[in-house]
């Protein structure tokens, strides 16, 4: 799984070299529980059902050589059957099939059996006569579409009309039951997809909430308290706090509309298409275009596969630790080692600065308690170790995705 990968820009001079490498210790060896099957954020989109569903029925159309299909869902609590997707159905009847009462004979005879039902359409009883001069059907199946994890509740039916009497041969039968059985397949998925989708934004919005609150929101209680000591001043006419707390106030506005910049840049910021690989490659081009330190980047793994959630937390979270080496550290040379270790990824970001005040919060910032959270979102940690003569050593690390993600992902 190694595959060793190196590029610098600012490139290193021949002389020099780290004072020392950075180990990994698994958290199995430092009394921290073993890496265990992670089970990743959903990420998929459910897609559109409509068109799937209309090849599918062209498709038992021609096996059982029906006349017309319609499927139907029962919405959530509901007592009616909603039509999704149809063929050969003449508009003027399609409306009045929709919606069609869920007593309906037909689909209720095929619900009770838990499979297939066949009738003459003049046998069922709760349906209106037809008033469509055009309809020429003469009989029709009705299979249900079962649910898998509830088989006591169905999740519709699928309904095939004929435009002469048919009888339910085992042909006819066991194709339009595969048929009903794939069809329950994609509208469950579906429905999967969606609820998935949802529970991922609301932990998007959540995870904004945080950023905003963990940024902004303390600075900006920091701004109305020495607000309101300013008004309080210039009341009693003491204009020596009155200029200290409103330098106070400027100085916090700054701050926060620092923040904002850097919370709308950081949300804005979408993962290079490619992955994250390439991503943290065009990130280091751009450390090494904006500043005089020479960044050396170390790949020690050959294919990086994660989720779309976890490269989005890594990118960030290295993103971050880059902009520390940039602002605070005083280094000449960095590093970033992406390498894979026990069933851990590890993601190290290390200079040679003056150590010991890179991550320390100041006027506001609160990068490091961010960077944490981001590693928590992911199952992982993060080690920072800085002392004088040896620089910030900062170390992301997290289990491999349990051995499902593709499948919950897709």
């Amino acid at each position: 799984m190694s595959n060793k990968t190196s590029s610098a820009r600012n490139p290193l001079p021949a002389d020099f070299s780290w004072a020392r490498d950075s180990l990994f210790t698994p958290p199995e060896q430092g009394g921290r529980e073993a890496p265990h099957e992670t089970p990743a954020p959903a990420a998929s989109q459910a897609s559109d059902l409509k068109p799937l569903l209309e090849e599918l029925l062209k498709a038992l159309f021609v096996a059982v050589n029906a006349s017309a299909e319609i499927i139907r869902i029962i919405p959530p609590h509901g007592q009616t059957l909603q039509p999704v997707s149809s063929v050969g159905l003449p508009t003027e009847l399609l409306e009045a099939e929709s919606p069609l009462a869920l007593p309906c004979e037909a689909c209720g005879k095929a619900a009770a059996g838990r499979g297939i039902y066949s009738a003459d359409l003049s046998s069922c009883g709760s349906r209106p006569d037809c008033s469509y001069s055009g309809c020429h059907f003469q009989s029709m199946i009705v299979a249900v579409l079962e649910n898998d994890s509830a088989p006591e509740t169905p999740i519709g039916m699928l309904t095939l009309f004929f435009n002469h009497p048919q009888q339910l041969g085992e042909h006819t039968t066991n194709t339009v039951l595969s048929f009903a059985r794939l069809i329950s397949a994609i509208v469950e998925h579906n429905k999967s997809s969606r609820d998935a989708r949802r529970v991922e934004l609301m932990a998007e919005r959540h995870a904004i909430a945080n950023e905003i609150h963990d940024s902004l929101a303390q600075t900006l209680a920091y701004t109305r308290m020495r607000t309101s000591l300013l008004l309080e001043a210039i009341r009693t006419g003491n204009e020596l706090m009155s200029a200290k707390y409103a330098h106070d106030v400027n100085d916090a506005l700054q701050i926060s509309q620092k923040t904002v910049r850097e919370l709308i840049t950081d949300f804005r910021c979408a993962m290079d298409p490619s992955g994250l690989l390439n991503a943290l490659q065009t990130l280091t081009g751009q450390f090494c275009d904006h500043n005089e330190i020479a960044l050396e980047y170390i790949n020690r793994v050959a294919h990086l596969e994660l989720p779309l959630e976890y490269e989005i937390q890594v990118f960030h979270i290295v993103q971050e630790a880059l902009a520390n080496i940039a602002t605070h550290s005083g280094a000449t040379h960095a590093r970033l080692i992406v390498d894979f270790s026990n069933r851990y990824y590890i993601f190290t970001i290390k200079d040679n600065g003056s150590g010991g005040c890179t991550f320390t919060p100041v006027e506001g910032h609160y990068g490091m308690m961010i960077m944490r959270e981001r590693a928590q979102r992911i199952g992982g940690e993060i080690i920072v170790e800085s002392s004088q003569g040896f620089g910030t050593h900062v170390q992301l690390f997290f289990p491999e995705p349990g051995s499902n993600w593709r499948t919950v992902n897709e």
